[in-house]
């Protein structure tokens, strides 16, 4: 659907509203993905990561559940396209033979990418949290960003220390 859709956005709690379920949706999509990631992971530190951020990605969504329901709003999905599209990207990594290393290099990159779009998202939803004086929802908000910075740094870390150098 996207944020340009038939759903009427006339304040900032709608464009709240509309986020959360975005993240919610993408949020769901990545926990059917990671498992696949970690599979076709030969790092072990890099599976582990993947196996590590599935955990992590179970309790953002109890997180987002918790926003919902503080806000009463009633939990639910907009379809992410762009994490639709993320996915679909990653895919060709999923599907692809070679050189183990370089593969695990694709998946750390298609990887980056989805968290990088997370971070986008939780950032903007905190700073709406944030205008609209609701200090429970933005710390949550916040804590799930701030988990999603240390995985995107854990990738970097196992990308640049063991994966890349084994690539090249």
């Amino acid at each position: 659907m996207g944020i340009f859709t038939s759903e009427k956005l006339n304040s900032l709690a709608d464009l709240l509203q509309h986020e959360l379920k975005d993240l919610n949706d993408a949020e769901h999509r990545i926990t059917d993905t990671l498992p696949q990631m970690a599979e076709k992971a030969s790092n072990p530190d890099l599976k582990r990561a993947f196996q590590d951020h599935l955990r992590q990605t179970e309790k953002h969504i109890e997180r987002l559940n918790s926003v919902f329901e503080h806000r009463g709003i009633v939990a639910g999905r907009v379809k992410c396209d762009a994490m639709v599209g993320l996915i679909k990207e990653g895919s060709h990594v999923l599907d692809a033979d070679g050189d183990p290393d370089t593969i695990d290099a694709a998946l750390i990159c298609a990887a980056q990418k989805v968290e990088h779009y997370e971070m986008a998202g939780y950032g903007t939803a905190r700073a709406l949290a944030r205008q609209l004086n609701d200090d429970y929802s933005a710390e949550l908000l916040q804590e799930t960003l701030d988990e999603e910075k240390e995985t995107d740094h854990k990738l970097t870390e196992i990308a640049e220390g063991a994966v890349n150098p084994a690539s090249a």
